[in-house]
C-alpha cells in the first residue's frame, strides 16, 4: 500500500509538472532545477550569477526551504526577482509548489528560472518539477565522495557545479578523482570548478547558461 501512495504522489507530481513545463515554454523561460547538500552554496552561485548575467537575462529564482525568506531577500538584493516556499519541513519542492511561486514572478518575464532546491541529495532528484534541466553542485568542504553515495542527482544532471574551491587548500578533497567519478557516472554532463568568492570558473558557467537558454528557446 504504501509503494502504491507513493506511485500516485509521483504520477500526480508528474501531471503537473508537465503543465509547468509548457506555462515556461510559453512564457519563454529557461528552467533549472539546482540541487545540492544543505551549505554547498546555491544561494551564493546564484546571487553572483544573477549579478554577471543582469545585463543580458531577467533572472527569476524560486527558493525552497525549510524555513525563512533569508535565500530569497539575498537573492533580491543580487538583483534577482526571487520568490521563497518555505516547506515547514518537506524534504523538496513539488512542482505544485512551483506552479504556485511561479505565479507571482511571471510578471517579471524572466528569461532564465532557477528553482533553488531544498538542501538534500535524495528526495528532490525523484521530483520533477518541469524543469528544462537539473544542475548538481558540491562543495570541496563535502567530501570526496559524494558522487559517488548519491549517483542518481549527478547521473541525472546536466551539469555539475564544484564550489567553494579557494577552500582547497584547506580540505582533504581530491579534485580529479571527483571529476573522474562525475565522469564515470555521466559522461555527458558539464563541470565546472567554482569559487563565488573569488570568481574562478563563474565566466564559464555563465557562457554555457547562455547556450543553454538560447537552445531551449
Amino acid at each position: 500500500m504504501k509503494v502504491e501512495i507513493g506511485k500516485n504522489l509521483l504520477c500526480a507530481n508528474a501531471d503537473q509538472a508537465d503543465k509547468n513545463r509548457e506555462l515556461f515554454r510559453r512564457r519563454g523561460a529557461a528552467v533549472i532545477n539546482i540541487i545540492s547538500s544543505p551549505g554547498s552554496g546555491k544561494t551564493a552561485l546564484l546571487e553572483k550569477t544573477a549579478q554577471l548575467m543582469g545585463d543580458k537575462f531577467k533572472t527569476g529564482v524560486i527558493v525552497g526551504d525549510l524555513y525563512t525568506d533569508r535565500d530569497a531577500r539575498r537573492l533580491n538584493s543580487a538583483g534577482a526577482t526571487a520568490v521563497q516556499i518555505n516547506t515547514d519541513g518537506l524534504c523538496h519542492l513539488t512542482a505544485a509548489m512551483v506552479f504556485q511561486a511561479f505565479k507571482e514572478i511571471e510578471p517579471e518575464n524572466p528569461d532564465l528560472l532557477f528553482i533553488e532546491n531544498v538542501g538534500n541529495l535524495v528526495c528532490p532528484a525523484a521530483f520533477d518539477l518541469g524543469e528544462n534541466a537539473k544542475v548538481a553542485l558540491l562543495s570541496v568542504a563535502e567530501g570526496t565522495d559524494k558522487p559517488a553515495k548519491y549517483p542518481g542527482i549527478f547521473r541525472e544532471a546536466a551539469a555539475t557545479v564544484i564550489s567553494k574551491v579557494d577552500l582547497l587548500p584547506y580540505t582533504d578533497f581530491d579534485l580529479t578523482s571527483c571529476l573522474t567519478e562525475l565522469k564515470e557516472l555521466n559522461g555527458k554532463m558539464e563541470v565546472f570548478v567554482t569559487s563565488a568568492r573569488t570568481g574562478e570558473g563563474l565566466a564559464k558557467w555563465c557562457r554555457w547558461l547562455e547556450e543553454f537558454a538560447a537552445a531551449t528557446k
